[in-house]
């Protein structure tokens, strides 16, 4: 250690060579030698264990390296909320501290005050989720010896049920759009209450891949974000969302319709770009289409539902018309069955009558079979006793 100028003072030390060079690492600014010697000791300690925590690293610092780290590998719109959450609530709360400093206490000292302030319980999980993520790095990447956050993160809520439309209510709103408006959006909703397309996958639906004359389409695209009018294409979440779809007449019907408006405006041209879009050829705002969903739902006096509910009404009437379940989490393209077990469930009331009815019958008649006919000499002597 040496005195710098200015009344500070800098550690010098050698590591463990790295590629049979010398590395060393040469740290300055401390007010005191008591302090560049504690530093230069957890610098030593870290080498002996393998991690070092870097103990003028602040929360806040360290929260935005990992945001900028993430930036890369997440959607447009998933990194946006992470940034919110990073710069509107966890470096107010934590970036104070010390990134080693940071402890379970001040967590949960910060979740008592929100739950006081009546914050609402899902976004508080998943402000905490997004702290334990960013220490998990921390931790994977050898700077921290173990995650403050693991054992902080709330329960995760239950998810409010989903409002469905009944199928006379979905009929209901497809007529009065097809008679009062009869636009492109009576169209657009045509064919997510007939396929089940979440909301990004229809907003970003291109011609190419509708095919007509096979009656399908294929999911390749989703709209994931716009800003100031750019668009933000990127591949659905999952493999499994990345699927050919299905048509029925009404959903060909609707989009035949779309082909002739747009044929009849570029008669010279062919059948390009996104099949719902503005007369210019850029997308639908996403709020746009679901404020339209809401007035004109409105005007019929029908239940308040999102876009994304149009997708579950799609699968509860698939539900209440007894397709079996397995045909259900197909069609809306789940990852896995058990998604659509846990999402509509609750739809399965009426299957699991016939379920426990199926088994009482089954077991009647393995009864029936064990027990034979009756013994005429055994009805003879309970006659005689009665």
């Amino acid at each position: 250690m040496e005195e710098a100028g200015h009344g500070s003072w800098t550690y010098c030390v050698d590591l463990a060579p790295e590629d049979r060079k010398r590395k060393t690492r040469r740290r300055g600014g401390f007010a005191t030698r008591a302090e560049a010697a504690r530093e230069m000791k957890a610098v030593l300690n870290g080498e002996l264990r393998g991690v070092y925590e870097d103990r003028r690293m602040t929360m806040a610092s360290f929260l935005r390296q990992w945001l900028a780290a993430k930036k890369e590998e997440l959607a447009p719109n998933t990194y946006a909320g992470y940034e919110a959450c990073v710069e509107r609530d966890l470096i107010p709360a934590f970036g104070h501290y010390r990134l080693p400093d940071l402890r379970p206490k001040h967590i949960e000292r910060w979740i008592a005050a929100q739950r006081k302030a009546k914050r609402g319980k899902v976004t508080v999980y998943r402000i905490v989720s997004t702290l334990r993520n960013a220490l998990n790095h921390a931790v994977r990447s050898w700077g921290l010896r173990y995650n403050p956050a693991k054992h902080s993160v709330p329960a995760r809520p239950r998810a409010a049920e989903r409002t469905c439309w009944t199928p006379d209510e979905a009929a209901t709103f497809l007529r009065h759009g097809a008679e009062q408006y009869a636009d492109q959006l009576t169209d657009l909703f045509e064919v997510m209450l007939g396929t089940g397309m979440r909301r990004g996958e229809i907003l970003a639906l291109h011609w190419s891949d509708v095919h007509l004359m096979d009656r399908k389409l294929y999911v390749r695209w989703t709209l994931a974000a716009i800003d100031n009018g750019k668009i933000h294409l990127r591949e659905p979440k999952t493999e499994a969302s990345r699927a050919w779809i299905s048509l029925s007449p009404r959903v060909m019907t609707a989009i035949h319709r779309q082909a002739a408006i747009q044929m009849r405006a570029h008669p010279e041209s062919r059948l390009e770009g996104l099949v719902f879009s503005h007369p210019g050829g850029t997308p639908l705002r996403p709020q746009w289409v679901l404020d339209q969903l809401r007035k004109r739902s409105a005007e019929l006096g029908l239940p308040r539902i999102g876009l994304h509910d149009l997708r579950h009404t799609a699968a509860s009437i698939m539900i209440a018309e007894n397709i079996p379940l397995a045909i259900v989490s197909k069609t809306l393209r789940h990852s896995t069955l058990a998604i659509t077990i846990n999402l509509y469930g609750h739809l399965l009331k009426d299957s699991a009558d016939e379920a426990v009815t199926a088994l009482a019958s089954a077991l009647d008649r393995a009864d029936a079979n064990v027990a034979g006919p009756a013994d005429p000499a055994i009805g003879h002597c309970l006659g005689q006793a009665a």
